[in-house]
């Protein structure tokens, strides 16, 4: 498949990421009206012929996550009855990730609903980055290309003092994401237990790991309340932490996520533009994904490997 015959969307999501992208790899950003009718209905028209051409439509499935999800959906459904030869969703977030499994009864897992809608739509290949559960990607049966964010922390950190640096994981479920930060900067690991008494309250446990003295680096894929990751930073404080940064991939920052990190428990807290972050006035660095996103857009669709893209430079 000829590179000329690639053509890039964006909904209304995050329209900076899409044209930053799209400026990376010296690619024009696609003509596409994306409205809605007075009663809320999107209104989707692709105002270029798209027959026969690499389609790829950029959308994060971020809040307000069912809007945008519909009007990624329609976005791919008018690329399909235009004629695209291939169609790929790239979702620098996936939305609904953490309900990927059945944790009550008659709960539903809608992970696997938005995957099935996706395909039903029309979509032939998924780009996602930092899936908050890796199992999704089962979830299709197209090809998924499921990038991390990590290459872009590890070089904004690789100035980091490393002597009595710490990487910490706030739960469990992060310690495979940790323990790769570590190996990658060679530092110590650690290790928040955590209880979370409700779907807004977190609860720090314990710590496992040696922290007291040393620059601590919290890892998490998604903050949206910063429950999580406010309550690891104040018993890693008690614990005698010099220093607390946070590095999370998606960062959904809430008035309740805005008000815990206002109390000054992590000194600075580093995201991806992933999704449109405001900062609030808040220590929030955020880093582009977009020359990652754009360099595996330009490999898929000159049907080249994309492994190369977990590389990183100086590790």
């Amino acid at each position: 498949m000829s590179e000329s015959r690639l053509k890039i969307f964006t909904g209304n999501s995050n329209r900076p990421l899409a044209e930053a992208i799209c400026s990376s790899i010296g690619e024009p950003l696609g003509e596409a009206t994306v409205t809605s009718f007075p009663d809320g209905e999107s209104c989707i028209k692709i105002n270029e012929n798209v027959r026969g051409h690499d389609v790829f439509i950029i959308q994060s499935t971020c809040p307000p996550t069912n809007h945008n999800l519909v009007e990624l959906l329609i976005m791919i459904d008018a690329a399909r009855r235009a004629s695209a030869q291939r169609i790929t969703a790239v979702l620098p977030f996936y939305g609904y990730a953490r309900q990927d499994r059945k944790d009550q009864p008659r709960v539903p897992i809608t992970a696997k609903l938005v995957a099935n809608l996706l395909v039903a739509a029309g979509a032939n290949r998924i780009l996602t980055m930092d899936l908050h559960s890796q199992q999704i990607q089962g979830f299709f049966d197209i090809p998924v290309d499921h990038l991390y964010a990590s290459p872009v922390f590890f070089e904004h950190f690789a100035n980091m003092k490393r002597e009595n640096l710490v990487v910490c994981s706030p739960d469990v479920g992060g310690m495979k994401m940790a323990a790769a930060y570590a190996d990658a900067l060679g530092a110590g690991l650690a290790l928040v237990a955590k209880k979370r008494t409700s779907a807004t309250k977190v609860e720090a446990i314990n710590v496992v790991g040696e922290v007291a003295g040393c620059d601590v680096l919290l890892v998490d894929d998604i903050t949206e309340t910063a429950g999580t990751i406010t309550a690891a930073a104040k018993i890693l404080r008690e614990h005698g932490a010099r220093s607390i940064r946070a590095a999370v991939s998606h960062c959904i920052l809430n008035d309740v996520a805005v008000d815990r990190l206002k109390g000054g428990p992590i000194d600075e807290l580093v995201t991806t533009n992933s999704t449109p972050v405001d900062t609030h006035g808040l220590p929030i660095k955020v880093l582009s994904i977009a020359p990652l996103l754009g360099k595996a857009i330009q490999r898929i669709n000159s049907n080249e490997s994309v492994t190369g893209l977990f590389r990183v430079k100086g590790f």
